[in-house]
């Protein structure tokens, strides 16, 4: 039978799940006797009996009123835990778990009787953390910790930086959940800023952070802990290019070179892109944040193959790959990104100072045409060699459409970058990529939304549109199939459609 997760408050506090009982003896649920002290119940032979009343205390603290009745036990429990055997800590926290959910009283006595400190030390005392315990460790912390800055500061005290480290090196999905909870909840309100500055500590705290994130780049996490986290520690904080150092320097992973990513940068890029994606309007994008981004996608242009074409979307397994084009999906977000203050200057205008655009039309002219102009090419050209034959292919699906998305952004409402891509000879460019194209999805609309911003309000872009011709005949598989060809009016310069012979 597969274990259910345990359930979490309005407020995002664990409690314990429904059915978790069940994993005690049978007669559990119809044993409703008053429940006795946990002082007389130590007494009691360590056996079936003994956790089958330790099962109907968990089953009493589910409800705020079973917790609040249980409050006189929460002293006993943390005189216990420092002496519990592996099964009956696992149990105690999870009761202890139950009775720090939202209940103040609770809360507060933990924290007055060192409760932090107990629950670290009970844990991390056996050669060999394991992960239920871990777990169920790590929710109690995380209810206390979510009180307030009293319970965050205790909590953290009892935790940074060695307890932490230990926990962070078990590589469990379940541990890293509530890992990040702890993590995030220290991390914020009035003492929040401080304890980042300590967990970007060189020695001290990114040890921590790096255990972190490579735990999460190999187990699949359940809740959003992580992405809150790590977009808090990135972006918020600007902390991003401090951590993007760091992970150079786990054991596992090469960076002896510019652009040589491993799968945790690829990762953290990936984690940040989902989280602005989901969340434009929750988040601030600072202008730092998005030129160590661009610095990330420039330094990693030059360490992807470009003539080996990609056959799946992000994430490919490629960490190269991957930091390329999750560093250009990030950049598509920023540049679309907007503040709330009309007086902020916006990161995608920092980053077109630096050259973003002609950056963008130089990859993006340097690729082979989509894949229906090539046909038409092909059909075209008979047994001549096709055109571009040496141009650069997209290493994963969809990375023409990120290059054009991020042009299409810059567009929108800025003369100036309207300007920059007619005279650098981008309106043609930009009109190629008009085209449904099988290795990159929703390519067309991008192109559409990219021309729309190109010719709104500019009219010199408009009239050179207007007087484009086409210089050679172009067939689409539409075309051909109804046995029809396009060809040039020599007097007109404009196309017509004749019969094919």
């Amino acid at each position: 039978m597969a274990k259910k997760m345990p359930q979490r408050t309005a407020s995002g506090q664990f409690l314990l799940a429904q059915g978790e009982a069940t994993f005690f003896h049978p007669t559990i649920r119809n044993n409703r006797v008053k429940h006795p002290s946990m002082a007389r119940v130590d007494e009691m032979e360590h056996g079936d009996e003994y956790e089958e009343t330790l099962a109907t205390l968990l089953e009493v603290s589910r409800t705020p009123e079973g917790r609040a009745s249980l409050s006189d036990e929460l002293r006993d429990i943390l005189h216990l835990l420092p002496v519990s055997p592996s099964r009956l800590l696992l149990l105690r926290l999870r009761l202890l778990r139950n009775l720090l959910a939202g209940d103040e009283l609770n809360q507060i006595t933990f924290v007055h009787l060192s409760g932090p400190a107990v629950v670290a030390s009970s844990v991390l005392s056996f050669p060999t953390v394991a992960p239920d315990v871990a777990r169920a460790a790590l929710q109690a912390l995380g209810n206390v910790a979510l009180a307030g800055e009293y319970h965050r500061a205790a909590v953290w005290e009892a935790l940074f930086p060695g307890a932490l480290r230990e926990f962070a090196a078990v590589k469990d999905a379940g541990v890293l959940d509530p890992l990040c909870m702890v993590l995030d909840t220290c991390c914020s309100g009035e003492g929040g800023r401080g304890r980042v500055e300590e967990l970007c500590h060189d020695d001290l705290g990114l040890p921590i952070l790096v255990e972190v994130v490579a735990t999460a780049s190999k187990v699949e996490h359940k809740e959003e802990w992580i992405e809150w986290f790590l977009f808090k520690v990135c972006v918020e904080e600007q902390k991003f290019e401090t951590l993007f150092r760091a992970l150079c320097s786990t054991d596992d992973v090469e960076c002896s070179k510019s652009g040589a990513y491993n799968a945790c940068h690829a990762f953290v890029l990936g984690t940040l892109s989902k989280y602005l994606t989901n969340h434009p309007k929750e988040v601030t994008v600072s202008d730092g944040f998005a030129l160590d981004v661009f610095n990330v996608h420039k330094n990693t242009v030059d360490a992807v193959d470009f003539t080996r074409r990609g056959t799946s979307p992000l994430p490919t397994g490629s960490p190269a790959i991957d930091v390329l084009g999750y560093s250009l999906q990030l950049l598509r977000d920023i540049c679309a990104w907007e503040s709330s203050s009309l007086e902020t200057q916006l990161p995608v205008d920092s980053l077109l100072q630096t050259g973003l655009v002609k950056r963008l039309l130089k990859y993006l002219g340097e690729l082979e045409p989509p894949s229906t102009i090539r046909k038409s090419m092909a059909r075209g050209q008979g047994d001549q060699q096709p055109a571009l034959a040496n141009g650069k292919v997209c290493p994963y699906i969809g990375y023409r459409r990120d290059l054009v998305a991020i042009i299409a952004n810059c567009l929108h409402g800025k003369k100036k970058v309207q300007d920059e891509v007619r005279k650098l000879d981008g309106i043609m460019l930009l009109l190629q990529q008009c085209v449904v194209d099988e290795e990159n999805p929703y390519l067309r609309e991008w192109g559409l939304l990219a021309v729309k911003n190109l010719l709104e309000g500019n009219e010199e872009n408009q009239k050179e549109v207007s007087q484009l011709e086409m210089q050679e005949p172009v067939m689409t598989p539409e075309i051909a199939n109804m046995g029809l060809k396009v060809e040039i009016d020599m007097e007109t310069g404009r196309p017509k459609l004749i019969n094919t012979p």
